[in-house]
């Protein structure tokens, strides 16, 4: 552990300045609303795909935003699992960002790679998709993720770190098939605007926004520049 990061996690005087002082320079190809794709869906499929091709840890992790009943936003990272009409992750329907989702659909994602020095901002509605649907993916997860999503209330109080691995160990005495619980399943985030974000040098960066065309009864899109 270096002098400076040991500064940090030991919350000495230093931190307020070691925190200040770190510094990424931004080297990626530049993004143009020239260039880009016209389609927003084909566009983040590129960026996807070269963010597997350049190692990402985890590609298809992205930050979903929400907002309570009482305005307070909330954010946590899903999994992209699907894009089709919209973007698909899965989750419990009773957690947390189900419960807003039910209460307020509208919603944002954010992929962060840091790799490529990329992000992607999508603000859009949410539905849940079919049950037929989330079955059939429900059944292509590993048995001790089925057992995790049936067994684990998920964003409850657990007053006894034992109740998890009793639960399982139950479920797996009493059934031979697992299948998907009503309250576990997909969600699909329809965009209505796409925010693609490209690091550059001097903090230059490129931002190529696309908005849906409502003045359009095509399925078109808007594409603008932003300040970075």
């Amino acid at each position: 552990m270096t002098e400076a990061t040991e500064s940090l996690l030991l919350g000495n005087k230093q931190e307020v300045s070691t925190i200040a002082s770190l510094r990424s320079e931004y080297q990626g190809k530049p993004l143009s609303p020239t260039t880009c794709e016209k389609d927003p869906f084909i566009q983040i499929k590129h960026w996807i795909a070269e963010a597997i091709d350049s190692a990402e840890q985890v590609p298809n992790a992205m930050s979903l935003s929400t907002v309570s009943k009482s305005g307070a936003p909330s954010c946590r990272i899903v999994l992209l699992k699907e894009i089709d009409e919209g973007l698909v992750f899965f989750t419990n329907y009773q957690s947390q960002k189900g419960e807003e989702l039910e209460h307020q659909p509208l919603a944002c994602l954010n992929f962060f790679w840091p790799t490529l020095s990329r992000q992607v901002r999508i603000n859009g509605k949410t539905e849940k998709i079919s049950a037929e649907a989330s079955e059939q993916y429900f059944q292509t997860r590993p048995q001790g993720s089925q057992l995790s999503a049936i067994a684990s209330p998920q964003s409850q109080e657990l007053k006894d770190e034992n109740y998890l691995a009793a639960k399982i160990s139950e479920i797996t005495e009493r059934d031979d098939t697992l299948r998907r619980p009503e309250w576990w399943g997909g969600y699909r985030l329809i965009p209505d605007a796409f925010e693609f974000w490209q690091g550059r040098p001097n903090r230059l960066h490129d931002r190529v926004k696309y908005k849906k065309d409502l003045n359009s009864e095509a399925d078109s899109w808007v594409i603008n520049r932003l300040a970075p």
